[in-house]
């Protein structure tokens, strides 16, 4: 019998336009956030007269709030499982005075001194997961204990005062992609990073229509595969071209490179691998994902700790980027971090998030923060406005959740089913002769 098209898919549009950035996890509210950033990066680019998108300025961006999105890259995970982390500051803050102390007073090689910050960072971690996943306290008690506890025990281990760090250290924190003996009017390591990064966006679109069609999958119509391989293509290729071309002596920042690895490294893990869609379904359902076998108490251990991995190396590369480190490290980046995570996309009850929404969410309050300070604005006033964004983003999940509240996809969704349901009843399909097939709708594919 041949196929009869199927009438749903009339009048998809708005599911192409999704296909541009994607499907899964995202969300018209990530899309949303996604659209914010390019309006407020644009908003600013006007208000400070080119500013806000010139070199030296997003390089001391990248600079300034790699830090806090190394953070958010471990919060969403945190807060998917329903959880939430108050110490990262005060544990950052921690691993740095331990890390500088180690340096200065206890001639420990700066990698050396690296390594140990991230072992302290998994023993917190650890420690934070044994009482989350194995006592059964809440993370919102544990890690407020730790707040208090670490924060106590950068000032105890640093006697309150500032730890220099050797010069050598600063790279993690702040350094470039080194020039090459090559006569061109820009760094050509950070152009290289660029074009391998469009390489792999066209790659990945390829890999995915042809995954699609083995799987039998509709895949995204050509113009739409088009559209975001330009797009995204593009912007890749024009921020590396503005960081390539800055001040001499500048590039690409390090921070900015490891955050970059950091970010495929852990969309993988939670895109592709079991214990990714472990951390999805305790988040979801923790007893159903239970009664399916996962092993939530482990999950819950492993995320915790790898929190306080993240955070540790935030603390590092912070210290790094200031040369000392001090008693007042890390105050107020839990916040930020949490508000990152909440802004791209994350729900409040769990079970809902992504890496790279996490990282927009980020970049729109770098971003904003950057602006504001660019137009001279002051810190109280800096600090409502966040406040007010947050609260936002926050508000628009909850009203989303709510039966009959404000849904951009269920208000079209709700027009195009009351559309097919006045349709005309389709003609039924006459079976082939020699065949003892029954009448079937007209909209069943075949």
């Amino acid at each position: 019998m041949t196929s009869v098209k199927d009438t749903t898919s009339k009048g998809g549009g708005l599911r192409d336009i999704r296909k541009v950035f994607g499907s899964g996890q995202s969300t018209v509210r990530q899309f949303g956030i996604l659209g914010s950033l390019i309006v407020i990066v644009l908003l600013f680019q006007v208000l400070t007269d080119g500013l806000t998108l010139s070199p030296t300025n997003l390089i001391n961006v990248a600079n300034q709030y790699s830090y806090i999105l190394i953070l958010a890259i471990g919060m969403v995970m945190v807060i998917i499982m329903g959880h939430i982390d108050l110490s990262v500051g005060s544990v950052a803050a921690f691993v740095g005075i331990v890390v500088a102390k180690a340096m200065a007073e206890w001639n420990i090689p700066w990698p050396l001194a690296i390594v140990l910050g991230l072992v302290v960072g998994a023993l917190i971690g650890a420690w934070h997961g044994f009482w989350v996943a194995y006592i059964g306290v809440p993370a919102f008690i544990v890690t407020l204990a730790g707040m208090l506890i670490f924060r106590g025990g950068n000032q105890f281990i640093g006697q309150s005062t500032t730890i220099a760090v050797p010069q050598e250290f600063g790279v993690i924190g702040a350094g470039y992609l080194p020039e090459l003996a090559v006569p061109l009017p820009f760094n050509v390591l950070t152009m290289v990073l660029g074009l391998i990064g469009a390489a792999w966006v066209v790659w990945n679109e390829v890999h995915l229509r042809r995954q699609q069609r083995r799987t039998g999958s509709e895949p995204a119509p050509v113009w739409v595969s088009t559209v975001k391989v330009v797009v995204v293509g593009g912007a890749i290729l024009w921020a590396a071209w503005l960081f390539a071309t800055g001040r001499p002596g500048t590039s690409f920042p390090i921070s900015g490179l490891i955050l970059v690895v950091l970010v495929i490294i852990y969309s993988f893990i939670t895109n592709n691998t079991v214990f990714g869609r472990h951390i999805y379904a305790v988040g979801g359902n923790r007893l159903a994902a239970s009664l399916s076998g996962v092993k939530d108490r482990r999950v819950d251990f492993f995320v915790m700790m790898n929190m306080s991995v993240l955070a540790a190396l935030a603390g590092m590369i912070f210290v790094a980027r200031s040369t000392a480190s001090g008693p007042q490290d890390g105050n107020g980046w839990e916040l930020d971090a949490i508000a990152a995570v909440f802004i791209g996309g994350a729900a409040v009850s769990g079970g809902i998030g992504t890496v790279i929404g996490s990282i927009i969410g980020g970049l729109v309050m770098a971003f904003l923060n950057n602006g504001l300070q660019l137009l001279g604005v002051g810190a109280d006033l800096v600090s409502i406005i966040k406040g007010l964004v947050l609260l936002i983003a926050v508000g628009v999940d909850v009203l989303s959740k709510r039966s009959g509240g404000a849904s951009i996809l269920g208000i079209w969704s709700r027009r195009r089913a009351s559309r097919l349901e006045t349709a005309p009843e389709p003609p039924a399909v006459v079976p082939s002769a020699g065949t003892n097939e029954t009448s079937q709708p007209a909209d069943v594919i075949r």
